[in-house]
This record gives structure tokens, C-alpha cells and sequence, in this order.
């Protein structure tokens, strides 16, 4: 769901990729976020050739693991034909413990707090579609008790859509994830 994605084993050209039979997972992140990229590659350490690199071009931390066909098979799951992610069908039964719902976060989450006003927050799902948007604001509710929205904030002169955690399910989502 986060800023990692899964690509079919050799090149990164997807036009063929349904016919491949292995595929790994890549993960970068920013200069600024390294120390989440090394906590995440010792999570999967076991099923990575090396560990995390730095481009030299713009200083982004990365690792991936070596190509496995299970990998693949996530791969069909939340990817269309096209290279497009998606979320399954049976997304309710895999987004069930808290440690996914914070790794999540720390991939595509943000808080927006102003003193004396509000916080809340949010995480980026721009690439899914409403439908899909309302789908994981009921998985949030159905396996954590987290109430969300799904807000449509402008960003570039678009509207997407993306959860939004406010004042009912803060409380619980910051709890649910510490």
C-alpha cells in the first residue's frame, strides 16, 4: 500500500510481466528518512542479497530483496495487468495487524497539526480510486477501530482522494500503531 513496489524478476519493463514467474520488492526512501530504510531492511534482511544502498545522483536510501514466485503472486494481487496498484478483495483479511497499518504510515502518512487549531492524520492513497479509498476506510474501521474519511484535497491542481483520520479515530490510530 506504501512507497514500496513489487516488479517482475529481471528488467523493470512490465509489459510482459504477468507471463514471469519470480518478482521482488524494492523500498527507497529519501536522505532524510534513512534510518526507517534500515529498520525496514531488517525486517527483511533474510530475503535481501545486500543491504540498503545510497544513490549517488540524489542521495535516496534503497534495498530489495532477491526474486521469489510468492512475490509474484502479491504482485497479481495488487497489481493490474496495466502495472497499476490496486487494492484486492480480500485486502480486509490481509491488513490486520498494527505493525502493517504503521509501516503504512511511516511509507505514506503525514500529520497536520496547528497549534491552538487541529491535528489529524492522513495517508496518502491518491493512486487508489474512491471506491477503493472507501474500501480501506471500512478495513481501518472493521480491523482496528480507526474511524476515517475519505477527503479530496488539491494537490497540483488535482483533486485525489486520501484517508483522512481526524478527531474520531485519532486517538485510536495513534494507539494502534505506537
Amino acid at each position: 500500500l506504501g512507497d514500496g513496489g513489487i516488479y517482475p524478476q529481471g528488467n523493470y519493463d512490465t509489459s510482459d510481466w504477468i507471463k514471469k514467474k519470480k518478482a521482488h520488492f524494492y523500498f527507497k526512501q529519501s536522505l532524510q528518512y534513512a534510518d526507517y530504510v534500515f529498520w525496514f531492511y531488517d525486517q527483511l534482511k533474510n530475503l535481501c542479497p545486500s543491504p540498503p544502498k545510497q544513490r549517488k545522483d540524489n542521495g535516496q536510501w534503497y534495498f530489495y530483496t532477491s526474486s521469489f514466485e510468492y512475490l509474484m503472486k502479491l504482485r497479481k494481487k495488487f497489481y493490474h495487468d496495466d502495472g497499476k496498484k490496486v487494492i484486492p478483495f480480500d485486502i480486509g483479511s490481509l491488513l490486520t495487524d498494527p505493525l502493517s497499518l504503521a509501516v503504512w504510515y511511516m511509507d505514506d502518512g503525514s500529520l497536520d497539526y496547528r497549534v491552538k487549531s487541529h491535528y489529524n492524520y492522513a495517508l496518502s492513497t491518491n493512486c487508489f480510486s474512491l471506491a477503493e479509498n472507501k474500501i480501506l476506510a471500512e478495513v481501518l474501521f472493521k480491523n482496528f477501530g480507526i474511524v476515517s474519511s475519505v477527503q479530496n484535497p488539491l494537490c497540483r491542481g488535482v483533486r485525489y482522494p486520501e484517508l483522512y483520520i481526524g478527531v474520531a479515530g485519532r486517538d485510536k490510530f495513534i494507539k494502534t500503531i505506537k
